[in-house]
């Protein structure tokens, strides 16, 4: 299913695809295009896109709705929300009605290409505003907005790895272990700092080319498909990131904490924390510097599969209890640990020294932010020293790690 689903879809055929071109411009492709493939380069769910010429010479991909989508999507959801209540009457503890609910809110703007194109326009703003740090190692796609409709998306043609593909990133001179590295810096920005997350980064969403202009070989994440986006507001921002700074440095009261401030209650709080880090409670709140980094090995595989066995009717009531934008960030986190399983066969310490450092920046930003008195800002900026020391520690353990692997004795 992962690998049809993520781009292989059935297709719609030219004539259906000049169908949605007239409608929507008047015109068919060939009138509008020198050139225009009509064999699709990737079929997902809902559209398509092809490779086209523009008439000054531009080459632009072109995603094209699936005919008749509306109706199609309408009668998706319909027959969700049937299962979904059906299941739910048969097996009380099998409840997925807020699936129906996400569904509802979420399809008609991923069905709306133009709200597509100003997501992918304010998630760079944002780069270039709040993370200028690493602006230039995120890029969209530009769109053309004088051929795009609800319906039609034209955007520059993007030539990339795809972000699964080391073969071809090595062929690049792109390290693997560096693109992990940029992957989490970059969702961790928009997860803990810009509150605005792209919710879709399975690995045909991401792609990666070695930085334009540049021959230090460095890689750019090239991130497509802008139609899912959540926004958390900043006390679910703060929360978030908090939750995630007590997961990195095993603080069992504050990952507690903040898993009630988010819904998950003091019952099911452990579990939470490992839906979050695919780790047991004792893993989770282990001292040790890689408490949390998953080998993926099949006895890990197994462990998991166990558990979701085990507490199945509880993570029923846990993913119930959770708002839905944290359901989203689940899914995000899911499509990522995925992503960095591709990339390094596993999860590294790295990839959480980079979780741990954002996370806890975002929280010492809001304590600045709302705390006026001289004493407050005092702790706070103590909380800062230490927090910075904590992440120096791990680093040199990551150092000396890496060091005992290298050494020939």
């Amino acid at each position: 299913m992962r690998e049809s689903m993520l781009n292989k879809c059935p297709v719609s055929s030219y004539d259906q695809v000049c169908e949605v071109f007239k409608k929507e411009l008047g015109e068919t492709p060939d009138k509008i295009f020198t050139e225009f493939n009509p064999v699709p380069i990737a079929s997902a769910s809902l559209a398509q896109v092809h490779v086209a010429h523009t008439h000054d010479g531009r080459k632009v991909a072109v995603k094209v709705q699936h005919t008749h989508m509306t109706d199609t999507a309408a009668a998706d959801h319909a027959t969700v929300d049937l299962i979904v209540n059906t299941l739910h009457r048969i097996f009380p503890s099998f409840d997925y009605r807020w699936l129906v609910d996400e569904i509802h809110e979420s399809l008609p703007k991923e069905l709306d290409f133009l709200v597509e194109a100003k997501n992918s326009e304010k998630c760079m703003d944002n780069f270039r505003k709040l993370s200028p740090h690493i602006a230039d190692y995120v890029y969209a796609p530009k769109v053309y907005w004088n051929l795009s409709t609800s319906k039609l998306l034209m955007m520059e043609f993007m030539d990339g790895a795809q972000i699964n593909d080391v073969k071809t990133m090595r062929k690049l001179g792109i390290q693997p272990s560096e693109v992990s590295k940029l992957v989490s810096q970059t969702f961790a920005e928009m997860m803990f700092k810009h509150g605005f997350v792209h919710c879709d980064p399975h690995a045909a969403n991401l792609l990666v080319r070695p930085m334009p202009s540049r021959s230090n070989k460095k890689p750019q994440l090239v991130l497509l498909d802008h139609g899912l986006y959540k926004e958390l507001d900043v006390s679910t921002r703060t929360n978030y990131a908090a939750l995630w700074k007590a997961l990195v440095f095993a603080d069992a009261k504050a990952i507690k904490e903040n898993s009630v401030k988010l819904g998950a209650g003091e019952d099911l709080c452990a579990l939470f924390a490992g839906i979050l880090t695919m780790r047991p409670w004792n893993r989770v709140i282990d001292p040790a510097v890689d408490h949390l980094v998953i080998q993926g090995s099949e006895s890990d595989r197994s462990e998991l599969q166990m558990y979701a066995s085990q507490y199945f009717s509880e993570i029923s009531e846990l993913l119930r209890r959770l708002p839905r934008v944290i359901l989203l960030m689940l899914k995000t986190n899911d499509c990522l640990r995925s992503v960095n399983n591709a990339l390094l066969q596993g999860s590294s310490l790295e990839t959480f020294l980079i979780i741990g450092k954002i996370s806890s920046e975002a929280v010492i930003e809001a304590k600045k932010y709302e705390t006026r008195s001289l004493l407050r800002r005092l702790s706070v900026w103590l909380e800062e020293i230490s927090v910075e020391a904590r992440l120096l520690g791990m680093q040199l353990a990551l150092w000396l790690l890496q060091l005992r692997k290298a050494l020939p004795w």
